[in-house]
């Protein structure tokens, strides 16, 4: 194997907390290893269109603590799918990733480290599967990646929608209302059910147990007989309707935008129970601001794990924590399967055990 003396680093898909702490991370550790550090502009759409910039020590001096990436992201550039035009309103896509990779060539980066959740990793693993030295460092606040048992960003999530309720909590009481806050998490469940244990949340709903509107109006009502004229519902984006729809619009090339069940929520609950309810949709402030300090050690982690994976050239595979260890996995096994919530899990079950409900009938 050729001497590795560049790598290239991109931060892909959607934002959040702790990506400046890895590319610190990652450009710290490289740099003292004898490698040079390339950063990938926006994504994958740098790496097709050829957008690159040398990082050094001072360009990572003081983003430790600082949200978003200084490299820029981009959630709809995937290289085998590229958007080249559009005709008669529809995308028309074609596969770069050849582009892509003469591109990493060019700017003389021998391996790719790629910052992402499981799309970022699939990608990753596409151009691996074409040649590439690739390396992947989960990241997404949806915790959705089973390869590792946390990703960056999560916890800073968690904590801007724990927030979120217990702000909501004092207003629900003092005007005795129904607050129906929803959250992300996409097809996970994990930031919604989390959110609500830490913030006193009454009624949760997520996409792994199914509820009826019955049930929750039915749960509000209990509350308020036993004296408690207000109640908390945290609804995750990706929750179903009784129907088994879910509420979403068309995103870029083919990607699909999740959110506004809690409206349709707020509405049910408030014409069964005839309670005043509002709804408060958090969306892309789980995203910004600064990671708490459990994101920054994990980022931290997991960038110094990914230098040290490509000094001992173990590529076509993703840094993963396996409490206590930080450790890695194949990107085919770190893209196989989501994290979801277990519906009988432990989390659940304790969940119910303080008095939460899931809008379901379940019984002891």
């Amino acid at each position: 194997m050729a001497e590795i003396k560049r790598i290239a680093v991109l931060t892909g898909g959607g934002d959040c907390p702790g990506l400046n702490a890895v590319i610190r991370a990652v450009t710290k550790s490289a740099i003292r290893s004898g490698l040079e550090v390339v950063g990938v502009l926006d994504g994958y759409k740098g790496l097709v269109e050829g957008q690159f910039r040398i990082l050094t020590d001072k360009d990572v001096s003081g983003i430790l603590p600082r949200g978003g990436t200084i490299l820029g992201t981009s959630n709809r550039d995937d290289p085998f799918n590229y958007q080249v035009s559009v005709k008669d309103g529809e995308p028309v896509c074609e596969d770069r990733s050849d582009a892509a990779l003469d591109n990493m060539s060019s700017c003389g980066a021998q391996v790719l480290i790629v910052i992402g959740g499981d799309g970022t990793q699939k990608i990753g693993l596409g151009l691996a599967q074409k040649g590439a030295d690739v390396i992947g460092i989960p990241k997404t606040i949806d915790n959705d990646l089973m390869a590792t048992d946390v990703t960056f960003g999560f916890d800073s999530a968690l904590q801007t929608a724990t927030e979120a309720v217990d702000k909501l909590h004092t207003t629900a009481e003092s005007h005795h209302r129904v607050m129906v806050i929803e959250v992300m998490g996409r097809n996970s469940g994990w930031i919604a059910l989390e959110c609500g244990i830490a913030g006193g949340g009454d009624i949760v709903l997520i996409p792994e147990i199914p509820f009826t509107f019955e049930s929750i109006a039915r749960s509000v009502e209990e509350r308020r007989d036993n004296g408690k004229r207000f109640s908390l519902v945290v609804v995750a984006e990706g929750a179903y309707l009784p129907d088994g729809q879910r509420i979403s619009r068309p995103g870029a090339v083919g990607n699909i935008i999740l959110g506004g069940v809690s409206v349709i929520v707020a509405e049910e609950v408030e014409e069964r129970t005839d309670m005043e309810t509002r709804v408060t949709v958090l969306g892309h402030l789980q995203r910004g601001g600064a990671p708490s300090p459990f994101d920054r050690i994990l980022a931290t982690r997991f960038g110094v794990k990914a230098v040290e994976m490509v000094l001992d050239g173990d590529f076509g595979c993703m840094v993963a924590l396996h409490t206590p260890d930080v450790c890695f996995v194949t990107l085919d096994e770190a893209v196989s399967e989501q994290r979801r919530v277990p519906a009988h899990g432990e989390l659940v079950r304790f969940a119910r055990a303080v008095g939460m409900h899931f809008g379901d009938e379940w019984t002891e």
